[in-house]
């Protein structure tokens, strides 16, 4: 897959429903999750969320509004790439990260409050991919993401 994409935003919240934090990068925990993020050390396959530009702005589209990416709880939106594509696959961000692609990442009820009536339906396929973290390092908003070599052999 010749697509290279960019980070463009990144969130984590440190408990469940708390205040949305968004720096401009995270440490990324091999085996854990994202440093200072609820969903740390609870689910290898859902380490990481992240979702697509495009998805965002169809979910926009789909509502009649602008959507903030916080609304959608997911960690990080990529511009440039087809993440679904990376489903089942390894993948670097940065020098550093290596990820490898869990599932998609389907939306639940807290769309409904987030997103308001039809945030749920509207997130239906566009919600992004689920990841879990193969080798750890810094994530950084303007690092790229492309399909990298397997380092596992799974």
């Amino acid at each position: 897959m010749p697509q290279v994409g960019t980070i463009t935003w990144i969130g984590i919240r440190s408990q469940k429903k708390s205040v949305l934090e968004t720096p401009d990068e995270v440490l990324a925990i091999a085996g854990k999750g994202l440093e200072g993020d609820h969903y740390s050390g609870k689910s290898g396959k859902r380490s990481v969320t992240l979702i697509h530009q495009g998805h965002l702005n169809t979910v926009s589209d789909i509502l009649g509004k602008k959507v903030d990416p916080q609304d959608t709880r997911r960690n990080i939106v990529v511009e440039g790439i087809n993440l679904l594509a990376l489903t089942d696959q390894e993948f670097s961000i940065g020098s550093e990260v290596i990820l490898k692609g869990t599932g998609h990442c389907h939306p639940c009820s807290r769309m409904e409050t987030n997103l308001g009536p039809g945030g749920y339906n509207a997130m239906r396929g566009h919600g992004g991919l689920t990841a879990r973290i193969i080798r750890g390092g810094t994530i950084r908003i303007g690092d790229k993401i492309k399909l990298s070599i397997p380092t596992t052999g799974e």
